[in-house]
């Protein structure tokens, strides 16, 4: 099984990459596909190998604290590989482990593809399991020690309350964005949003940006 690969960044799609390592593209399907947008040297690459009986696939992670955790995720019913992937595009794995140490069901559902049932399960499942994945900032978090951000941060940039980006910038700021990020994602996104706009799609299309840096 594939454990780690090593090579240049060839190719980049929203989804996954497509890493050259000797003369051979492997596709990786990663959470922030955009991390590695502009590397031009050789990167190495935390993979997770799936086989299936109709595919092969590779999941790839900047560091070994991601990579544990997709297959920690992995071993919750209802959890496939596509759905642990976009846990961790959603979440910072810190936030997402405090999240199930103190139960906080409201950060787990805000995850994509997290309904009530399954974040009951990851917190039944994996609480006792994350004990070595906690850094001393998720430990904080687990705590009740690090600080909320303001609501006048959560509303800053917005004109009046009550839209949707203000409710799509209050669940991106939970799961670990900061005013600055966030601040710079509306700025690029403000001059495309109709008045139709989702807070789904708005949350979308800024983690997009987010993940662009």
């Amino acid at each position: 099984m594939i454990d780690f690969l090593r090579g240049l960044v060839a190719h980049l799609e929203s989804e996954y990459i497509v890493l050259e390592v000797r003369d051979v593209g492997y596709r990786v399907f990663t959470p922030n596909p955009y991390a590695f947008a502009g590397k031009e040297e050789a990167i190495t690459v935390f993979i997770h190998h799936h086989v299936r009986e109709d595919a092969v696939l590779l999941y790839g992670f900047e560091t070994r604290e991601e990579q544990a955790l997709f297959r920690k995720l992995l071993e919750v019913s209802g959890i496939g590989p596509r759905v642990a992937l976009g846990i961790l595009a959603g979440g910072r794995p810190d936030a997402v482990i405090a999240a199930i140490h103190q139960e906080n069901l409201a950060f787990l559902t805000k995850l994509p593809g997290i309904g009530k049932k399954t974040a009951q399960r990851m917190v039944l499942d994996l609480k006792d399991k994350l004990s070595g994945f906690v850094s001393d900032a998720g430990l904080l978090a687990a705590a009740g020690l690090a600080p909320s951000a303001p609501s006048s941060a959560l509303s800053a940039g917005m004109q009046g309350t009550g839209t949707a980006w203000e409710e799509a910038r209050e669940a991106l700021a939970s799961l670990g964005y900061t005013q600055a990020e966030l601040d710079k994602a509306w700025a690029s996104l403000q001059p495309s949003v109709t008045a139709d706009e989702t807070v789904d799609s708005l949350m979308k299309r800024a983690l997009q940006q987010l993940f662009k840096g």
